[in-house]
């Protein structure tokens, strides 16, 4: 089997498995959640995010037991975040579950594959609009079997960019993210927020927004979408300018260069503890 075989069997394997982890999604959607807190009371989990992530580790350990793992839930239970030059599957069970609780459909489950440290595979699905985006290294992106394409832009003051204010309650963050987000205003069309950090980098690879940064977020919430955007045309880039580290816990995409070093200049950079 070819290497390209190979990657394509896994893509199909996190296809299976995003779609079958969704109907447990849906199940739970319109139901009444039991809501813990991690590290603030707006960073939340809930049965269905441990649910969802015990499904697809018992499923990759099943079929590739070769293969690492690295998931929000375990690493929040204290397992370690180790990326390695070995196949490494990378999950959010569930991303966007302030969305999932508050019942806003922008809720997806996130599943990228690492080798050699690289971006191989990606897969995004959104269960409750049944949208499910797909990538593989060299081979393009796609959402529900449509190629996808970044909207090229001529410049930050064209763009729409999307932010977040994230989870991260510490006051002098806030402050920083709040500053940035001023200037982002100042020096664009407009801003968005989706309140997922996975659908945000969807969003930018179908063309619906030219840009997206945001800081304190974590390698599972970006592995599968900074692909994703990489072959819808667009790049995925550290805020400073320089390459994408996935446990740097901060991501700067755009549609093109020109657009992501314009906000990468006019940009407090803030600094997070790696993953």
């Amino acid at each position: 089997m070819s290497a390209d075989d190979v990657t394509e069997e896994y893509l199909n394997a996190a296809i299976s498995i995003a779609r079958q982890s969704g109907v447990l999604v849906q199940e739970a959607f319109h139901k009444e959640k039991l809501i813990e807190t991690k590290q603030s009371f707006a960073d939340l989990v809930t049965q269905t995010d441990e649910a969802v992530e015990n499904l697809i580790h018992s499923f990759f350990m099943d079929k590739f037991p070769e293969h690492k793992f690295i998931g929000e839930e375990t690493v929040a239970k204290g397992e370690k975040c180790e990326l390695t030059d070995a196949p490494t599957w990378i999950i959010d069970p569930v991303d966007g579950t302030t969305n999932f609780v508050h019942r806003i459909p922008e809720v997806c489950i996130s599943i990228g594959l690492t080798i050699n440290k690289e971006m191989e595979v990606g897969v995004i699905y959104l269960p409750m609009l049944d949208r499910m985006y797909t990538t593989r290294k060299g081979h393009g992106a796609f959402c529900n079997g449509e190629k996808l394409s970044v909207q090229k832009a001529e410049s930050l003051n064209t763009s729409i960019v999307i932010v977040e204010s994230g989870s991260d309650r510490n006051q002098d963050v806030i402050k920083r993210k709040m500053e940035n987000t001023r200037k982002i205003v100042t020096n664009s069309r407009g801003i968005r927020s989706y309140g997922s950090a996975a659908f945000n980098l969807c969003r930018v690879a179908e063309g619906c927004a030219e840009a997206y940064i945001e800081y304190s977020l974590h390698i599972w919430d970006i592995a599968a979408g900074a692909l994703l955007v990489r072959e819808a045309g667009g790049i995925a880039i550290d805020p400073e300018g320089g390459d994408l580290d996935l446990r740097s816990r901060r991501i700067l995409c755009a549609s093109t260069e020109k657009i992501a070093l314009e906000l990468s200049q006019i940009l407090d950079h803030l600094q997070f503890e790696r993953d």
